[in-house]
């Protein structure tokens, strides 16, 4: 019986319905949604028995990499990545993945979202390792969730009568259902769809080769053209365009007869709404969930978060209200549905709050708006440890650096200087200049820009550890 798991976490998506606390800049599985630690974190913490589990395999775009892999730093994890030179859903994402881990000799494969709550670490690891008998005879296994309610924003497994242990086969995924379908699908005993997967990678990458031939030759193609940079894979795009764009319950699950599912006996959520955070949260005797600064009077069965300003919210019930520092939400529950569209309108307007956060992520560290006006705009940068901007240049603005906290080694014209808390560096326009962090503690930066024009595209780049361009 395979005995080892590599876990596969596929991280994308922006998490509109999540708007503003998940950005496209800085989508939910990034977000601490619950405790101090993104759920992403909490999804890397829960296949850490090296005993179970091999080390993870990272499933994303460009866009993410360089946050996932400082994630999981942070908590002490180390990864793989997989680097998709595009989006194209889940199918061939998890097809690449297969590939991928199938070149490494993996004995299977857990695939999983970066994004969902699991309540029961050991229930969730017993699941996976009762899986693992159906593994052993060819299946491809899921994990069932027994509902708690009549969720019309999920999907459903029907289990039927074939049983290896407490592992039932599948004889049909159904789609998200109406209310009253619903409650019908949680007498018959249906379970909700987590989509998890677990399988060997020949497995999976058959069943494809048999439903979808060209997602499969795509994937196959494109880790075996693939660029490796340290623990770093990246897929060849031409290989990978070639993959049909599609979800992979679509692509196989609902199509193959070798799946099973597991009844899980964790409490599992896809925190894809509000609701759900509110579903999930510590309620008080009103039914509201409150988090952080948040004064509330004469209110009910709401959600209520500020991540930023002291927020009053008085005389209503059964709504959403979410305050940042750029950005707030306040909605009736049963319009939230809606959001998506609204984000949308307001990235078409251009509004760069719909998809970018206050607090923008790089692979060096952050910034953030501090003011901004007429020739002018005043930022916070926070340097990783280590961490290095591009040797670059402004062709229309010139920069002014405050060391706030920390040690700060800047080049400026082939000179290196450093910098100390309190001291203070002038860049002039055109000057070819590196911000650089020597120390061990993170260094924080106020950085004054003066010029015509002060957009970020206004740059040159020389060299970058990076590799961005």
């Amino acid at each position: 019986m395979p005995s080892i798991i590599t876990p596969v976490i596929l991280v994308g998506g922006s998490g509109k319905r999540l708007w503003p606390l998940s950005r496209e800049s800085m989508p939910k599985q990034f977000v601490p949604l619950l405790g101090e630690q993104s759920t992403f974190q909490q999804t890397l913490l829960r296949v850490a028995d090296r005993g179970l589990f091999a080390r993870p395999v990272i499933a994303t775009n460009d866009a993410y990499r360089f946050m996932a892999e400082q994630q999981a730093k942070d908590i002490g994890v180390e990864i793989d990545l997989v680097i998709e030179p595009e989006r194209r859903d889940s199918g061939p994402a998890m097809a690449a993945a297969a590939a991928y881990a199938q070149s490494q000799a993996a004995e299977s494969v857990l695939a999983m979202a970066s994004d969902h709550m699991v309540i029961g670490v050991e229930e969730f690891r017993a699941a996976c390792r009762d899986g693992l008998a159906a593994v052993e005879r060819g299946g491809i296994v899921t994990f069932g969730i027994p509902p708690t309610e009549p969720k019309t924003d999920y999907g459903y497994i029907r289990p039927g009568g074939e049983h290896i242990g407490g592992v039932q086969k599948v004889t049909a995924f159904v789609e998200k259902p109406n209310a009253q379908t619903a409650l019908r699908y949680i007498a018959e005993g249906l379970f909700w769809n987590a989509s998890y997967f677990l399988f060997t990678p020949e497995v999976l990458l058959s069943e494809m080769a048999r439903f979808e031939p060209a997602m499969a030759a795509a994937a196959k193609d494109a880790v075996a053209k693939a660029k490796r940079n340290g623990s770093t894979v990246f897929l060849d795009a031409d290989a990978f365009s070639r993959a049909p764009a599609k979800s992979i319950d679509y692509a196989v699950m609902e199509r193959t007869d070798k799946c099973w599912v597991v009844p899980a006996k964790f409490r599992w959520s896809d925190l894809g709404t509000w609701d759900a955070l509110l579903d999930v949260g510590q309620a008080d005797s009103a039914g509201n969930v409150v988090e952080g600064p948040v004064e509330i009077d004469h209110v009910r069965n709401s959600y209520l978060r500020s991540d930023g300003p002291l927020t009053a919210v008085i005389g209503v019930e059964n709504v959403v209200v979410v305050a940042m520092d750029d950005a707030v939400l306040v909605g009736h529950r049963d319009n939230l549905p809606r959001l998506k569209d609204v984000v949308q309108r307001m990235a078409d307007g251009k509004h760069k709050a719909a998809t970018e956060h206050a607090v923008m992520h790089r692979p060096w560290g952050s910034y953030q708006d501090i003011d901004r006006g007429e020739r002018f705009r005043a930022k916070r940068l926070t340097v990783h440890p280590k961490g290095k901007l591009s040797l670059q240049s402004h062709k229309r603005r010139a920069e002014h650096w405050v060391v706030v906290r920390g040690v700060a080694e800047v080049t400026l014209d082939g000179k290196i200087m450093t910098l100390h808390e309190n001291e203070s560096v002038y860049i002039p326009m055109g000057g070819i200049h590196r911000l650089a962090n020597p120390g061990d503690e993170p260094l924080e930066v106020v950085e004054v820009q003066t010029g015509d024009y002060l957009e970020e595209d206004d740059i040159i780049r020389y060299e970058d550890i990076y590799a961005r361009v």
